[in-house]
C-alpha cells in the first residue's frame, strides 16, 4: 500500500533530520526531495517545528516498538534480555543510516526546555528507561530502578559514543559495563 502525501512528507524529512540535522534541513529540500510543494507542506503541518514534532512521535512509535520487540526476541531469559539491549544497539550502530539518536540530537538543537520537542524528546527517553527498568525487574533485581538507571545510561553513553568517535569501543565498553551491573545487581 503506497504511503499517503503526509507519510511520505514526514518520512523524506525523518531522514533528512537525522542525516543533516533539524536546523540544517531547510523546508525547500524537504520540499525537492519529497517531490511535494510549499501547499502540500502547509496543507499538514502549520510550521516546520510542527514536521518535526509530528515526525519525533511517529519515529518514538516505530523505534521504541522495533528496539523492544527485538530485545525481547532475542532471548527467553531474563538476563539474557538485559544483556540483548547492548546487542540491539549493536546491531542500529551497524546500520548506515545510523546518525545517532534523534532524540538527542534534536535535544541538542533546541536548548528551549519548555518546548514540545523537547517534551516529545523527554518522553522517548523515560520510555525506554522504563522498558529497561521493567527487564531489571523481570530479571529479578532486588533494586531494579537502580539497575535499570544504570543500564539505560550506560545506553545513552554508548549512543553518543557510537555517533561522535568509535562505534566498536563504544558497545563493547557498555556490554562488559553492564555484565559487571547485572551480574552484581542479580548476586545480591
Amino acid at each position: 500500500m503506497p504511503q499517503s502525501r503526509r507519510d511520505h512528507l514526514m518520512t523524506v524529512a525523518r531522514d533528512l533530520f537525522m542525516e543533516h540535522g533539524f536546523h540544517g534541513t531547510g523546508i525547500d529540500r524537504i520540499l525537492g526531495e519529497a517531490g511535494v510543494s510549499k501547499k502540500t507542506l502547509y496543507t499538514h503541518f502549520r510550521s516546520k517545528d510542527e514536521l518535526i514534532l509530528a515526525v519525533l512521535k511517529d519515529h518514538d512509535g516505530s523505534f521504541r516498538n522495533h528496539f523492544m520487540r527485538q530485545v525481547e526476541q532475542a532471548s527467553s531469559d531474563p538476563r539474557g534480555r538485559l544483556m540483548a539491549v547492548f546487542d540491539v544497539a549493536e546491531a542500529w550502530f551497524e546500520t548506515p543510516s545510523f546518525f545517532g539518536c534523534v532524540f538527542i540530537n534534536a535535544v541538542g538543537e533546541y536548548s528551549k526546555a519548555d518546548t514540545p520537542i523537547r517534551s516529545a524528546c523527554r518522553d522517548f527517553k523515560m520510555q525506554m528507561t522504563d522498558f529497561i527498568v521493567r527487564l531489571a525487574k523481570d530479571a529479578g533485581a532486588a533494586d531494579y530502578t537502580n539497575l535499570g538507571n544504570q543500564l539505560s545510561l550506560l545506553l545513552e553513553g554508548a549512543i553518543v559514543t557510537a555517533q561522535v568517535t568509535n562505534r566498536e569501543l563504544a558497545i563493547e565498553s557498555a556490554r562488559s559495563a553492564a555484565e559487571i551491573l547485572i551480574d552484581k545487581a542479580l548476586s545480591a
